[in-house]
């Protein structure tokens, strides 16, 4: 396993050792203390979620602030997405710069997502199932989001717009701008 690092602070592709051969194929998709020492911080993942999206299905782009800001370990169990995360801490030399990376159940790559960002993702495939561990529970009081077609972000989610699948919720969130981070 090894970590990539990516052009945003503190956030890393992970990209696992995958063994193939006739029978098909094995990898450890996660191991805390490898985990940690390649991405040079203590993370312990206390949740993990699952979601089943059709294809133009966008979730996005969420966080959690303050005591229940989630760090992320988000993969593809099946099909493709564009997963995006966007740095939203005011004090980083990356602040309001986003990263996307294509996961597919293909590359078994992961993304792992800091505290402090947002986070979303647009399903590519006719079907995804999509993985990620939390390291910090859910609050519903303490979850915001971002417009995922904010003109400040400028995020090329490779889908015509027609073609996006947006929940209510997400449809009316705020700018990056306006958003309370």
């Amino acid at each position: 396993m090894k970590a990539v690092p990516t052009q945003l602070e503190q956030c890393f592709i992970i990209e696992p050792t995958v063994f193939n051969d006739a029978r098909g194929y094995f990898f450890e998709s996660f191991n805390q203390e490898t985990f940690n020492a390649l991405i040079g911080q203590s993370v312990t993942f206390v949740q993990d979620n699952e979601s089943y999206s059709t294809k133009g299905v966008l979730r996005g782009l969420h966080f959690q602030k303050g005591n229940w800001a989630q760090a992320k370990l988000v993969r593809v169990v099946k099909g493709r997405v564009l997963d995006v995360a966007v740095d939203i801490r005011k004090e980083s030399p990356t602040y309001g710069q986003h990263f996307s990376v294509e996961l597919t159940e293909d590359n078994k790559k992961q993304l792992f997502v800091p505290r402090g960002f947002a986070h979303g993702f647009v399903v590519l495939s006719d079907t995804a199932i999509f993985s990620y561990k939390c390291d910090n529970y859910y609050n519903k009081a303490s979850e915001g989001g971002i417009m995922y077609n904010d003109v400040a972000l400028n995020i090329d989610w490779q889908l015509p717009s027609k073609a996006l699948i947006i929940s209510e919720k997400d449809a009316i969130l705020s700018t990056f701008e306006n958003a309370i981070l």
